[in-house]
């Protein structure tokens, strides 16, 4: 007799990702938030229609909020709501966080950027941000020197 899989199919864990940002900033700390949403914008997720290139994170009367990631409406989502796809999403922090950020941005000059977007136990939406300063020119040149010499050093080793 075979067992069927009891587990849900396999979803790709990781949502989306801000490729930009990792090359504009470097990141000292990194934290995990939690995202306040509404029900259209869970469904558009589970599509994948999200882009979090723009995107950046304010801090307002001792909250956070996730602001510019642009979350596409679905048409058959939800007819009787109005979809604002800009819209500022709440993140969900420690207070102990948020205190430590705040403290941080306001004193050493560090941005807030999201980094990566996915699920967590398959149904919630995590946040990771970063907390970093922008590279400069010359770091990014580095950067750059860096990730060509390890595409040529697997070259050279792939066809000895």
């Amino acid at each position: 007799m075979v067992k069927k899989n009891s587990k849900k199919s396999a979803t790709p864990a990781q949502i989306a990702k801000n490729k930009r940002a990792t090359f504009e900033y470097r990141f000292d700390e990194k934290f995990e938030a939690g995202l306040s949403l509404m029900g259209w914008e869970v469904k558009s997720i589970r599509v994948g229609k999200i882009n979090l290139s723009d995107s950046f994170v304010l801090l307002k009367n001792g909250e956070a909020f996730l602001h510019n990631c642009h979350i596409t409406p679905l048409n058959t989502a939800s007819t009787h709501v109005i979809c604002d796809p800009t819209r500022p999403r709440k993140l969900l922090l420690n207070r102990k966080e948020l205190d430590r950020l705040a403290g941080l941005v306001e004193r050493q000059g560090y941005a807030i950027v999201p980094i990566s977007m996915y699920w967590r136990k398959g149904a919630w939406v995590k946040v990771e941000i970063g907390l970093g300063k922008g590279k400069k020119e010359h770091d990014k040149r580095e950067d750059t020197k860096q990730r060509e010499w390890a595409i040529e050093k697997a070259r050279v080793m792939k066809n000895k």
